[in-house]
């Protein structure tokens, strides 16, 4: 479970420089296609069946779907192992994880589209929490197996 453990901190890691690279892939593939003389409308953003015709839009789907679902069933998994993994303190690193995870899907956006997007800048230093967390997480692990072996070479 140890290993479980660290495998899912350590991928939740990941999944920000994931979530950070779809990002800014869409992003700037918006600006090139804005820049090709391409417009943007409210209209478009509120159309399902309309093709934005740029490649890099997939950066926005990626972000999206994985921001979502997948970060927070993985945070919801990581709680769920920290309660078997006997790591030290690792239940509350695993909570402080999912805690940032639930801020950073499913408050921060919301709050950054319907009341200020001053949100939306919290929710990229909400990331770089959640990332630093997420490793601080994983590294539990090392530490607690090093503590032991210490003990038992004593």
């Amino acid at each position: 479970m140890r290993k479980a453990y660290q495998v899912l901190a350590f991928l939740i890691a990941l999944e920000v420089v994931v979530q950070a690279t779809a990002i800014a892939w869409g992003f700037f593939g918006f600006g090139v296609w804005i820049d090709e003389g391409n417009t943007f409308s409210k209209a478009q953003l509120d159309c399902r069946d309309c093709p934005w015709n740029f490649t890099a839009e997939r950066g926005f789907m990626i972000h999206g779907i994985n921001g979502f679902m997948i970060v927070p069933l993985l945070s919801l998994i990581f709680l769920i192992v920290s309660f078997f993994a006997k790591v030290p303190r690792g239940v509350w690193w695993a909570f402080a994880v999912f805690v940032l995870v639930m801020l950073q899907s499913q408050v921060l956006p919301g709050l950054a589209r319907d009341v200020d997007p001053a949100f939306g800048a919290l929710h990229g230093l909400n990331a770089l929490v959640l990332f630093a967390a997420a490793v601080m997480a994983g590294k539990r692990v090392r530490s607690a197996t090093t503590e032991q072996q210490d003990l038992v070479n004593a």
